[in-house]
């Protein structure tokens, strides 16, 4: 019979398994099933989502009538963040596995994975290392399933990718993602910093003929940016020009494609523009002239 027992379920709680016995008899809340010998079996998906809910509310019958109302359901950005929370690899690797059996990698990758990264962020607070766990882990993630992603080629555009995010950015985590699904609908992609040689930049560009240029993170000036398009330009004069997550600064001048937020309507908005091939002449994007912003 599967379940866990009073004991391991009441640890994973913090409480005492006499305490987790009340509540079962108060509240009817974690109800066990009875195991062959009658033992108390509980189930795992409801421990994990009760002791999430008791971080939220520090409250038991809160807890338990928020756990109740959530209910066990598929995998969530909620339970992956709790697993990574606790330093759990392995049950983050289950969680993600239970998604992928009902969501696809895409759907997986933006509502699961992204999402519970982004719960341990805190901008006005130093990282902590609940989220550098699990930026590491979603790293490591994302390169496994990029190495699986081998499609034949169903697209005959390349996208160059300049990732201007630094190391534990919540924007190097979307580069992945982006570049993961648009390897998986079948565009050959090919990631660069802003740091390459000008000079070496023009060979790449002329190796892999890109038809759009998509510019992320933001730790880069506009002028590095202006010399990185320029130096694209020169050699494919009618790539489509990008900014993914707010790399270029919407001063309302700019005719830089905007792809959004969200990696899988980034991907669905820049098919739309590669597949509507628009003429050469209306395919210039400019800059806006601005002062460079520090790095």
């Amino acid at each position: 019979m599967s379940g866990i027992r009073t004991n391991a379920a009441a640890a994973m709680l913090g409480v005492s398994p006499s305490t987790l016995r009340s509540w079962e008899r108060r509240y009817g809340f974690p109800e066990p099933r009875r195991s062959p010998g009658n033992h108390r079996r509980f189930a795992l998906t409801q421990i994990e989502m009760l002791k999430q809910t008791m971080g939220e509310t520090h409250n038991v019958s809160s807890a338990i009538s928020l756990a109740r109302a959530r209910g066990e359901g598929p995998s969530s950005s909620a339970r992956l963040g709790s697993a990574f929370a606790a330093f759990d690899e392995s049950r983050a690797d289950r969680l993600l596995e239970e998604s992928l059996a009902l969501r696809s990698v895409e759907r997986t990758v933006e509502e699961v994975l992204l999402r519970a990264v982004a719960e341990h962020l805190v901008d006005s607070e130093p990282r902590t290392p609940e989220y550098e766990f699990a930026w590491r882990y979603a790293t490591g993630w994302l390169w496994a399933l990029k190495r699986l992603a081998i499609r034949p080629v169903s697209h005959s555009h390349s996208v160059l990718i300049f990732d201007a995010s630094a190391p534990y950015d919540l924007d190097a985590i979307h580069v992945h993602a982006l570049e993961l699904v648009l390897r998986r609908c079948g565009l050959r992609t090919l990631s660069l910093t802003p740091a390459v040689n000008p000079v070496r930049l023009s060979r790449a560009v002329r190796a892999t003929a890109p038809a759009a240029v998509v510019l992320t993170g933001r730790h880069v000036s506009l002028d590095v940016i202006g010399r990185i398009v320029h130096t694209v330009r020169t050699v494919a004069h009618d790539v489509v020009i990008c900014d993914y997550r707010g790399a270029v600064p919407d001063a309302g001048a700019s005719t830089v494609d905007r792809l959004g937020d969200s990696v899988v309507g980034a991907r669905g908005r820049l098919i739309e523009r590669l597949d509507a091939a628009p003429a050469p002449a209306t395919r210039r994007a400019q800059l806006p002239h601005q002062t460079a912003r520090p790095a």
